[in-house]
């Protein structure tokens, strides 16, 4: 991505997603005496890194705070069996009425989750100045979704300033916020020869978002872009809803999930209740299953289960803390079937030789209603731009989630004079936000 940006330029662009990071910085030499953006090699042969942080009871130390782990290290701390807490999905919380309250990560510490937002930009803030960006890099372009929450503009605007306020915490004095979308937009845009109209599909790990975009080589070096800004929409669904409608359509029934007690005389067999299996399939809920009282709670129902196999299982998922391996695992179980056919998940961690076949047909009607309202979602779009399907010209996908086949081929269906163009689904949306950043702050 070329520009013409000052040597002494300290600035970056961030793409802080539920599922990945990534950061871009302005390249400080080429060949050419001009510069470029950069991303960032996070981790070795990485250009992103899970959005991810692991709090050590015990162990190492950082200078500024509590011993933790970040990505890579974070997911392999937890996996290893480390003894601490591992957050995933922090984005998440944005909007919702945890982020200001204080989590427990383990040896007694408690920590608000916006400050855990604020030590893993603070991370990439590092990893970006170890790479070469000029200091005091105190100038930033976050990306963030079409709606943090929808339907809700103050809870949306609260969501912007708690990252904001992340972010100023981080070491950044000066913050601006773009699409998503419309940063992948600009990526698509500077591969373009010629005008078009294209439909931008971000499906990450914790929204959808669609823009409609005018784009083309005459119009990449304005900065306001307002007018080719055609539309904008969102839904608060993606990956991680996936995850959890494939956990709880697999993994979780053989726990208990949708089962039935001992039928008694007089009155029919009751469902054992289901609030623990939906904080079982939620990333940032999965500690709250863990706390004394609830433990507690959940073994005096024992007799709610009609199989006490289902009950024994589910306590040995709360008591040894496996509620995040049997999220990964319907994760990888998605990914698996996301090309088509089918998977075994082995779950050997719970019990000997307990293993469950997942097909795509059953992942397909787990997610069936998600996937319509992206679909929808989509649509909506379009019709917000004024226009009919048939006048895209071009529809980009990026986001890890457009590796689901047959999202991406629903999604589609409905603009068949369409070019279909895949973007890299990390890495396009930082690559526009670079784009973005370049241009606000080198001029």
């Amino acid at each position: 991505m070329s520009s013409s940006i000052p040597h002494s330029a300290s600035f970056c662009a961030i793409d802080f997603g539920t599922s990945n990071s990534a950061i871009a910085i302005p390249r400080r030499h080429t060949g050419d005496g001009k510069a470029a953006m950069d991303l960032v090699e996070l981790e070795p042969g990485h250009l992103t890194m899970p959005t991810a942080v692991f709090y050590f009871v015990e162990g190492r130390h950082d200078a500024d705070g509590p011993p933790r782990a970040f990505g890579r290290a974070a997911v392999a701390a937890y996996v290893e069996g480390s003894d601490g807490r591992l957050m995933r999905s922090m984005k998440s919380i944005l909007g919702s009425g945890l982020i200001d309250q204080t989590t427990d990560v383990g040896g007694g510490r408690g920590i608000k989750y916006v400050d855990i937002l604020a030590g893993y930009l603070k991370r990439l803030r590092s990893k970006a100045l170890a790479a070469g960006a000029e200091a005091p890099l105190n100038k930033v372009v976050l990306g963030r979704p079409v709606f943090f929450v929808d339907g809700e503009p103050a809870r949306d605007a609260a969501a912007q300033k708690s990252l904001e306020g992340a972010a100023h915490a981080a070491g950044f004095d000066e913050v601006h916020f773009q699409f998503e979308p419309i940063a992948a937009a600009f990526d698509f845009e500077s591969q373009a020869t010629e005008e078009q109209i294209v439909l931008v599909a971000d499906i990450g790990g914790g929204t959808s978002d669609f823009s409609v975009v005018r784009v083309g080589p005459q119009r990449m070096q304005r900065l306001d872009r307002r007018d080719d800004i055609l539309a904008n929409h969102g839904v608060h669904i993606a990956g991680t809803d996936f995850d959890r409608h494939v956990e709880l359509a697999s993994i979780l029934r053989e726990f208990g999930y949708r089962s039935h007690g001992p039928e008694r005389p007089g009155s029919p067999a009751r469902e054992v209740p289901s609030g623990v299996y939906f904080d079982l399939a939620t990333w940032h809920l999965i500690n709250t299953v863990y706390s004394p009282g609830r433990v507690a709670e959940l073994r005096s129902m024992r007799s709610f289960y009609g199989n006490v196999q289902h009950h024994q299982r589910l306590m040995t998922v709360v008591e040894d803390h496996l509620g995040h391996e049997l999220a990964a695992r319907a994760e990888g179980a998605k990914i698996a079937v996301s090309g088509g056919g089918d998977t075994v998940i082995d779950l050997g961690i719970v019990e000997n030789g307990l293993q469950i076949e997942l097909s795509e047909t059953v992942a397909v009607a787990a997610l069936d209603a998600d996937i319509n309202r992206i679909v929808q979602c989509g649509r909506e779009t379009v019709a917000m731009a004024g226009l009919k399907p048939e006048q895209i010209n071009a529809l980009y996908f990026t986001g890890g989630s457009t590796g689901l086949r047959l999202l991406a081929e629903r999604i589609a269906a409905d603009y068949p004079q369409a070019t279909l163009v895949r973007g890299d689904r990390f890495a396009s949306v930082a690559t526009g936000l670079g784009l973005h950043a370049a241009r606000l702050f080198a001029r």
